[in-house]
């Protein structure tokens, strides 16, 4: 839920989320029409398809039992390497090198000063030497609320990485239209395109494009001229 998404926004949503599915097993046994419900507001609705297929993934395959290495946090459903290397440092309090936007501005700020365009190919090894092994846990969330501080009482240090990029607008784009979709189904199960059109938010000519995203991601499925949320997402 962090991913992407303001802390201040997550907390009422992680609440709400954590008491309707306490385990895997209630988060994988659920409708997805009820765990995307639940995940409004969030946007990129993907994460929640992921989270619901890594539930079924652990209680189908793994006999319930979440893994706990690098490698194998990868084999699960939209967990890459940024994703299981938190987990295992978070979770778990493993020693793992770590990159994201927060911890990137702080080694930019304090070991490249007004230097350019500097990848984390170079930021990684003075990572992995700066560790503190003995409680990576507590060491990352450090970091993360210093580049968080460094962000908004200096020009950001995150421009000088070679990675940097700007979000795009969310109102006008894509995303809006994908999200006002979404919305709509989970308020009302089964839509027509014309249906869907006269309730948007958004710029209209982003619906055929939307739709067909969402058709293509298994969130949305179609039925003669109906739309509606999937019923279950599916494994791979």
């Amino acid at each position: 839920m962090l991913q992407q998404t303001q802390v201040e926004r997550v907390i009422p949503k992680f609440t709400a989320f954590i008491t309707r599915f306490p385990t895997a097993a209630s988060l994988a046994l659920a409708p997805f029409v009820e765990v995307l419900t639940l995940w409004q507001g969030l946007g990129y609705n993907r994460r929640a398809k992921y989270l619901q297929q890594t539930a079924k993934t652990i209680q189908n395959n793994q006999a319930g039992i979440f893994p706990t290495n690098f490698k194998n946090l990868q084999e699960l459903p939209g967990v890459g390497p940024y994703t299981a290397g938190a987990i295992c440092i978070f979770a778990y309090n493993q020693p793992l090198a770590l990159i994201e936007t927060n911890i990137r501005a702080v080694f930019l700020y304090h070991f490249f000063p007004l230097v350019s365009s500097v990848p984390d190919s170079q930021l990684m090894p003075l990572i992995t030497a700066e560790l503190w092994k003995d409680n990576p846990r507590e060491w990352y969330g450090a970091l993360m609320d210093y580049g968080s501080h460094l962000k908004k009482t200096l020009p950001n240090p995150s421009r000088q990485s070679k990675h940097h990029t700007t979000q795009t607008k969310f109102t006008g784009s894509i995303r809006q239209v994908r999200g006002s979709i979404l919305r709509q189904l989970t308020r009302q199960e089964r839509q027509t395109r014309q249906e869907l059109l006269c309730n948007l938010t958004g710029n209209i000519i982003h619906l055929e494009s939307a739709l067909n995203q969402l058709l293509s991601e298994h969130l949305v499925e179609k039925s003669g001229n109906l739309y509606y949320i999937s019923p279950s997402v599916q494994i791979g």
